[in-house]
């Protein structure tokens, strides 16, 4: 199980995720109850039951998913878990980059699947406050080297609006 760092603490992750196995449908698959974070190919076709039925929607993203898909669903969503296939697959970033800065989300921004430590202080720059670590790292040495590798930053983020020379003189 994923060790869950949220907003820079260690917490226990309160929601569940809906896998899809080979053999099932997205318009076929038991939904779970309580808090639930949908894949976006059963949100697509279910969406009003998973409205009707769940107070609290979370949606997982792909990496090659389309976020003006789901534009106009964002105030649905409590939380929106972008997944790290692999280490070296960066289109995450652009992901919560979009989903902060064009689209104003603002609920829960999670990285999942191959989230290392050397990744958080970047990830925490483009939006994500959330982060389930890989299976067998260690969440201790995560939390204290891997959001403060440098002491500061010479371009804005969405995590830090404006750029060091603008900040250097006010």
């Amino acid at each position: 199980m994923a060790q869950l760092i949220k907003n820079q603490t260690v917490t226990v992750d309160g929601w569940k995720t809906l896998e899809i196995a080979a053999n099932e449908a997205a318009e076929t698959i038991a939904l779970p109850s309580g808090d639930v974070i949908f894949p976006l190919p059963v949100w697509q076709v279910r969406k009003a039951e998973i409205i009707s039925t769940h107070k609290r929607i979370g949606l997982l993203l792909q990496p090659g998913d389309c976020i003006k898909d789901i534009a106009a669903d964002l105030d649905y969503f409590i939380v929106i878990a972008v997944n790290f296939p692999k280490f070296v697959d960066g289109r995450g970033y652009s992901i919560a980059s979009l989903l902060r800065q064009r689209y104003q989300f603002e609920g829960e921004l999670r990285a999942v699947g191959d989230v290392l430590h050397d990744q958080l202080f970047f990830m925490a720059r483009v939006g994500f406050d959330s982060y389930a670590l890989k299976d067998g790292k260690n969440v201790t040495h995560a939390l204290k080297a891997g959001f403060s590798p440098f002491s500061d930053s010479y371009q804005n983020a969405t995590n830090q609006p404006l750029p060091y020379f603008r900040r250097r003189a006010a």
